[in-house]
């Protein structure tokens, strides 16, 4: 079986590094599993590339020039018909419309799409118009998880049956306590800070959707009730000098820290006391497993999939979105009490071992290529 997955990356997000890990599982598993980039002449997406060609993934990168590039269709033709592949597996808007489109005019037998987010644009009516029509030309898709199934038929009127869930997994190790000790210790160093001293952290990118406003009104009000908690933000994005004033603003900058993107996003989440994600809403969320698998309970919005990850009151807690005091409100819970956040790290990682494998994902993805395969032949 040859599946060819076909994606616009800009960056290394969490579509993008889900990617890196099922293609590496399906190739596992006899899959003659490529990836087609759609890059920017200005963005390469070098790192991805060298990522891919490490895991022994066949990669190739077609430059699209703008939004509209219709030439790219052509680009792709010529390619899949070279492949000759069994399945087509287009992800994110761009390489929905153009992949499908080039599948279809190299006369590929399956054609399916991944479904990773509900972001606010999905709802304009020219993207739900586009994307109604796309599933007439797809034979079905796959959805990371029962909140983005729900949207895709509910919004963009994907037909009930051709949707399969199978949400990510992650590879991941079982970390020992001695490298949590090391973890900890290295993050403290690195931020000058004394070894006992707290420490919420998020990791994401710095825009809207993520709601960190919200995260810095919750700290504010426990500045002062708790002066040995800091709270660290690693990322980046168009936010980030808005968010920093606002850090000024509400007199918490000395506290909290912007440290930039992380490559070692599982040392520095090892490193943490409790993970906040107050996303305003979320696909999936593929860093809350990352989390898990350090043992960091999680504060996260009550948001599209995210109640599908972490278990209320079990490993972690949810609040409702955009609600500082509810945020607030669950941090003193776990700040002053180590065994609730031990035992909620512990369940954590346990749910991650039944419900997030990168195997399982890799299953149950190879299952629903087989069931359409046998549906088209």
């Amino acid at each position: 079986m040859r599946v060819v997955h076909i994606i616009k990356a800009t960056r290394i997000g969490g579509a993008e590094r889900h990617l890196l890990i099922l293609l590496t599982e399906l190739r596992k598993r006899q899959v003659d599993a490529q990836l087609l980039m759609l890059v920017e002449p200005r963005n390469l997406m070098t790192e991805m590339v060298a990522e891919a060609e490490k895991r022994q993934i066949p990669v190739q990168r077609v430059i699209i020039y703008r939004d509209a590039d219709t030439y790219v269709i052509f680009r792709l033709r010529r390619i899949l018909r070279q492949l000759k592949p069994d399945i087509v597996h287009t992800h994110l808007i761009h390489a929905d419309l153009f992949g499908l489109l080039a599948a279809k005019l190299s006369g590929v037998k399956v054609i399916l799409t991944g479904r990773h987010n509900d972001d606010d644009f999905r709802h304009h009516p020219a993207v739900k118009t586009l994307n109604r029509w796309l599933w007439h030309g797809l034979h079905g898709g796959i959805a990371i998880s029962d909140a983005i199934k729900v949207f895709t038929t509910t919004i963009e009127g994907a037909p009930h049956d051709q949707v399969h869930v199978v949400t990510y997994g992650i590879e991941y190790t079982h970390i020992t306590a001695a490298e949590t000790a090391k973890a900890r210790a290295d993050l403290r160093a690195e931020l000058g800070l004394a070894p006992h001293t707290l420490l919420i952290g998020m990791a994401c990118r710095l825009v809207e959707q993520k709601g960190v406003t919200y995260a810095l009104q919750a700290f504010q009000q426990l500045f002062y009730e708790f002066r040995d908690v800091y709270f660290v933000i690693a990322g980046e994005g168009e936010l980030q000098p808005l968010l920093e004033a606002e850090a000024r603003q509400r007199d918490i900058a000395a506290r909290t820290r912007f440290i930039g993107w992380r490559k070692d996003a599982p040392a520095f989440l090892a490193g943490l006391d409790v993970f906040l994600m107050p996303s305003l809403w979320e696909g999936f969320g593929l860093v809350l497993l990352e989390a898990m698998s350090r043992r960091i309970p999680v504060v996260a919005s009550a948001v599209s999939a995210i109640p599908e990850v972490v278990a209320h009151g079990e490993s972690g807690i949810l609040v409702p979105p955009r609600d500082p005091k509810a945020i607030a409100d669950a941090l003193r819970l776990l700040l002053p009490d180590r065994e609730l956040r031990l035992y909620m790290g512990l369940n954590g990682e346990d749910r991650l071992d039944t419900l997030f494998s990168a195997a399982r994902m890799a299953d149950e993805t190879v299952a629903v290529y087989a069931r359409f395969l046998k549906r088209g032949s």
